[in-house]
């Protein structure tokens, strides 16, 4: 009461108060300042969300029998049949970061498709053999064009532009006009298979807690939430003792544990179908491995650094021609790696396979928000572009949208992710 009397308790308390609405409001113009300058990176993510939101409500409501968008069946299938674009994906942001563009890649992926079918049902080949081989091929064609690019210098629209003609050519040469499978159960793995449940099959008392878990699935989820909000709080602090910019602590926390709620909540709706299957643990591996490759090593920051500024990259030392080329090696493994994941899935190569995969992977990495001159993007925005690409196909698919209306829902969605990119570089 005494404190209350004193006008020099109010005073100070006033201030206190003062400072810390001054404090509460510098720190929300600096979580505004943070969201514009990162608005196209972050803002994909909750898009996707956005995205989820709006067919799991409009499924629910529009058609004569409701959906379940979120269901386990439904969600495996997100992963089955998107796959091949998320693994093409992280081949093509090195190659777009580099400054440059891959045409053929939807060609490359029916092609060594079907030289996977023709190993695997005409000659007999073991799966073993199969995969290297196909991966073999990809990256003698990445070669064979990114040596024209590289060292010919000749633009790399045309030189893949050739070659998806070529290798269209190609495919149809190799299956005959037919169709060639099935394939055995080996090879079928490759996409259609899923991983044991190791957890499950430890510890079968937890059967018990419900009808049909794949407890491997829930493990996997758990474990994977926890080590991304642990090394995302580690890389923070680390930033911080550096003297590095970071992004404002509530929205670190806020969007890491959406990622990692997000996580658990598809571990939880694989756990109630057939577990994870065999492409997925395919996909997080290359994820993981691409990521690091571009921010952590010599190698990707070079790559950046010819896309962004190539005649500055090459008076400091860069041999940019190897870069480059090395970069159209690896796309053209990745899609062979492709092709045998979509065959695979299919049990059958097929003359048209493939058709239009280059237009799904490269608006992928454009809406995920690589820059299409070059010298920005990230492998998580690439797969967040592909996931949103899925999730728009199948939702629409759903609904019973036209294959018309697709295509030209798609479009306009990644002509505005290009306008904003501009309208991002002109502020």
């Amino acid at each position: 009461m005494a404190e209350m009397n004193d006008p020099a308790a109010r005073i100070g308390s006033g201030d206190r108060t003062v400072a810390g609405l001054r404090e509460g409001a510098a720190a929300i113009a600096e979580g505004r300042g943070y969201l514009r300058e990162n608005l196209r990176e972050n803002g994909m993510i909750f898009a996707l969300i956005a995205i989820v939101a709006f067919f799991v409500v409009i499924l629910r409501v529009v058609p004569a029998n409701p959906v379940d968008f979120l269901s386990p069946t439904n969600i495996t299938n997100l992963f089955l049949q998107n796959s091949h674009v998320i693994i093409m994906a992280l081949g093509m942001l090195l190659v777009i970061v580099a400054g440059h563009i891959d045409l053929s890649v939807g060609s490359v992926a029916a092609f060594t498709g079907a030289c996977a079918a023709v190993m695997t049902v005409k000659w007999g080949w073991p799966v073993w053999a199969v995969v290297p081989a196909g991966l073999a091929i990809g990256a003698l064609i990445g070669a064979a064009q990114g040596y024209w690019i590289a060292y010919w210098r000749i633009p790399s629209f045309i030189v893949t532009l050739a070659g998806m003609l070529v290798f269209r050519g190609l495919t149809l040469w190799t299956l005959g006009g037919q169709n060639i499978g099935p394939f055995d159960r080996e090879f079928q793995s490759l996409s259609t298979g899923y991983v044991p449940d190791f957890v499950g099959l430890a510890l079968p008392e937890f059967e018990a807690f419900a009808r049909q878990p794949n407890w491997t699935a829930l493990a996997v989820a758990l474990i994977a939430a926890g080590a991304i909000l642990w090394m995302g709080a580690r890389a923070r602090a680390r930033n911080i003792a550096h003297g590095i910019a970071v992004e404002p602590q509530g929205f670190f926390w806020l969007r890491n544990l959406v990622i990692a709620a997000a996580i658990i909540f598809v571990g939880w709706k694989l756990a109630g179908f057939r577990g994870i299957p065999n492409v997925a643990v395919s996909m997080a591996v290359l994820t993981i491995l691409y990521a690091f490759l571009t921010q952590s090593t010599v190698i990707g920051r070079r790559i950046y650094a010819i896309g962004g500024n190539l005649k500055a990259a090459r008076l400091s030392g860069i041999n940019a021609d190897r870069l480059t080329f090395l970069c159209f090696v690896n796309m053209g493994a990745l899609a062979a790696l492709a092709g045998m994941v979509v065959t695979a899935r299919l049990n059958s190569a097929t003359p048209k396979a493939g058709t239009g995969f280059e237009l799904d992977v490269i608006a992928a990495v454009f809406i995920g928000g690589a820059s299409m001159s070059g010298g920005s993007g990230k492998i998580v925005g690439a797969v967040v572009g592909a996931l949103i690409m899925g999730v728009m196909n199948n939702g629409m698919s759903m609904l019973g949208i036209g294959v018309d209306y697709q295509q030209v829902i798609k479009g306009l969605v990644l002509l505005a992710a290009v306008i904003f990119d501009v309208y991002n570089k002109s502020k």
